[in-house]
């Protein structure tokens, strides 16, 4: 069987989470492959909400197996939390059905406080991070400096691995951000106890993934962030520190190009993102509130993990075609399609206007792209409520038309769209 991926084509926040528990009903194994727990997937069943940060989306089917691949940065703690909170509520958690690999990266609160440490001393540069320790337990594994889950099967390793690693952080932090020193002794504790808690937790994840897809299981890769927060692609430096591309599925998991199925990018009708950089479709005013919502509902625009409300704009076609190259995408799943309904004409972004000329790619440098402004295209709306609606052929048709402008714009065939947050809430095309 092959391995399929889901990929956000835009800056996170797409409903990758209620793509993935989608799909899981089809599939035997669902992989995290990059990212942490800046990473929030929220998941919507017959009215109950689960709001994920670690976990795999797929943890919700009971006939599902689940692994933290090595492309992801781990809180051990966030994790055991996490599991208890499925836990209460039903849902299986045993090393069966959650496996980490022993090549994932740990985050522990040194990392924690070296990021909320270099946020604060940005100041008004700030990248807007969610302060969970990401990049420098990222900077620690480029560096080889870093903790790997492999050292819960060892706890003598373990304590003496965590004591020298808060030893140097405290260093840094002291002397360098004249901030407190952590208490090493009370962190190796700590570390102990998670150790006994998730050792047998712990597999070779490519070997494991390999053998699967060998032996015709189905494997589903669901990633944090989107395209565009890319290490390497997106608006750096307002970026994440991994790959949230298709590119990053293979490293973040160690398999291999030759497995790949479906390349499924998630897109929301219009385009929003959290924190700073350019955003040349953005909206502000009366549309923008509009679009976002008044943060009542667990689906309006405010992070699922930092709560803040995400920024907001048109949908940017100049993005989607630069996903579609990046990631190799062979269809789109566009969410968030009845948040339109009630607008009498819809604007879409379909070029940029950039010092006197316009141009249908998306630059790679910020200076460029900060002087970008939008060249829109607009198109009739539609006034129906869609939200009960199953069948492409029930949609209003401008709503169908809007649907076929972005497969017929960027290349890529919409195979589903959503139209409101519960599981059913889904027309397949």
């Amino acid at each position: 069987m092959p391995l399929d991926m889901i990929i956000g084509a835009q800056w996170g926040d797409e409903g990758k989470g209620r793509v993935t528990d989608l799909l899981a009903a089809q599939t035997d194994i669902v992989a995290r492959f990059s990212g942490g727990d800046n990473a929030g997937h929220t998941v919507t069943v017959q009215g109950d909400i689960f709001k994920l940060h670690l976990i795999p989306s797929g943890i919700i089917h009971s006939s599902v197996t689940c692994i933290i691949g090595n492309g992801v940065v781990l809180n051990p703690a966030v994790l055991l939390r996490e599991m208890a909170a499925l836990a209460e509520r039903g849902i299986d958690v045993s090393p069966n059905r959650l496996k980490i690999s022993r090549n994932t990266h740990l985050i522990t609160p040194a990392h924690i406080a070296l990021d909320k440490a270099k946020e604060a001393r940005r100041g008004n540069e700030a990248i807007g991070t969610t302060l969970r320790g990401i990049g420098p337990a990222y900077t620690d594994k480029t560096s080889r400096v870093g903790l790997r889950a492999e050292l819960f099967a060892n706890p003598e390793e373990l304590a003496d691995q965590i004591q020298a690693h808060i030893a140097e952080k405290n260093e840094v932090l002291t002397k360098i951000y004249g901030a407190e020193p952590l208490d090493a002794d009370a962190v190796a504790a700590d570390f102990a106890q998670f150790a006994q808690q998730l050792r047998d937790h712990l597999v070779d994840g490519p070997v494991y993934l390999d053998k699967a897809l060998r032996n015709g299981r189905s494997v589903l890769a669901e990633g944090a962030q989107g395209t565009f927060l890319d290490l390497d692609h997106g608006t750096y430096p307002f970026v994440t520190s991994s790959a949230p591309t298709s590119g990053g599925v293979l490293v973040g998991l160690g398999v291999g190009p030759g497995m790949v199925g479906r390349i499924l990018g998630v897109a929301k009708a219009f385009t929003s993102r959290v924190g700073g950089g350019p955003f040349p479709a953005e909206l502000d005013g009366e549309m923008a509130e509009r679009l976002r919502g008044s943060g009542d509902k667990p689906w309006d625009e405010y992070g699922t993990t930092t709560g803040r409300p995400r920024r907001v704009g048109w949908l940017d076609l100049v993005m989607l075609r630069h996903a579609a190259r990046i990631n190799g995408l062979t269809e789109l799943f566009m969410t968030k399609l009845d948040i339109l309904s009630g607008l009498n004409e819809i604007k879409v972004c379909n070029a940029y206007q950039l010092d006197g000329q316009t141009i249908d790619f998306y630059p790679s440098d910020i200076p460029s792209l900060s002087r970008c402004q939008p060249v829109y295209d607009t198109l009739p709306g539609w006034q129906e409520d869609i939200m009960t609606t199953r069948q492409l052929a029930d949609l209003p048709q401008n709503a169908q038309n809007y649907i076929q402008f972005i497969a017929d714009e960027t290349g890529v065939p919409v195979t589903a769209v959503s139209v409101g947050p519960g599981r059913d809430q889904v027309i397949h095309l």
